[in-house]
């Protein structure tokens, strides 16, 4: 059995979940606060020296962290991953996206609108965050405006990983309604077999 280290309203946590419910597969869910250091501890850094969650600990010893290499790992020889190398590439393609061009602008507006006092100095940050993150969303529009999923016709794990901060991107000061394909593709991934809610 799997066991997940991570923290329930954490969108690269929630990946992990999705994926191990919509793959059937049996895991243990361990919750790790980051928030009170419970990350930087000795024994937290023994499993993951970069001290973040979600790490994976793995069935046969040994641990994994990265939400997406979590991600490809789980879908390996499953329908999550497409089976053609163009499929493969694509799904990694977007993958890529999400932590480069995706997650460090809308995940990172969530938080400081979320769980930063109102006072914090971040906000200062908050028109940047917010114009790079409205690109990436534009991207996203573009391809889903021609395309179902990202990856090809069917649901894959590139979908798991845009949706994570994507569905609750209006708690970081995004309007989701200018993007109509974003709209519908988040429909899309929620009915998707065992689709479960990020908590909270």
């Amino acid at each position: 059995m799997f066991t997940v280290y991570g923290m329930s309203d954490s969108g690269n946590c929630y990946k992990v979940r999705l994926a191990l419910e919509q793959l059937g597969l049996p895991y243990r869910w361990v919750e790790v606060d980051s928030s009170k250091g419970e990350t930087r501890t000795p024994a937290f850094l023994a499993m993951n020296p970069n001290g973040k969650v979600p790490t994976l600990g793995l069935e046969g010893g040994g641990h994994l962290p990265e939400s997406n290499a979590i991600l490809h790992y789980l879908a390996e020889g499953t329908p999550l991953l497409p089976g053609d190398r163009l499929g493969r590439a694509r799904a990694l393609q977007w993958m890529f996206f999400e932590q480069y061009s995706h997650e460090p602008y809308i995940a990172v507006a969530r938080f400081i609108l979320r769980y930063l006092p109102r006072d914090t100095p971040r906000r200062a940050e908050l028109p940047r965050l917010q114009e790079r993150g409205r690109q990436a969303l534009a991207v996203m529009e573009q391809h889903l405006a021609a395309q179902p999923f990202f990856a090809g016709p069917a649901y894959s794990i590139a979908d798991i990983a845009l949706f994570a901060y994507t569905h609750c991107a209006a708690e970081g000061g995004f309007d989701l309604a200018a993007y109509p394909a974003v709209n519908a593709w988040i429909d899309r991934v929620r009915g998707q077999p065992r689709f479960v809610a990020l908590p909270g």
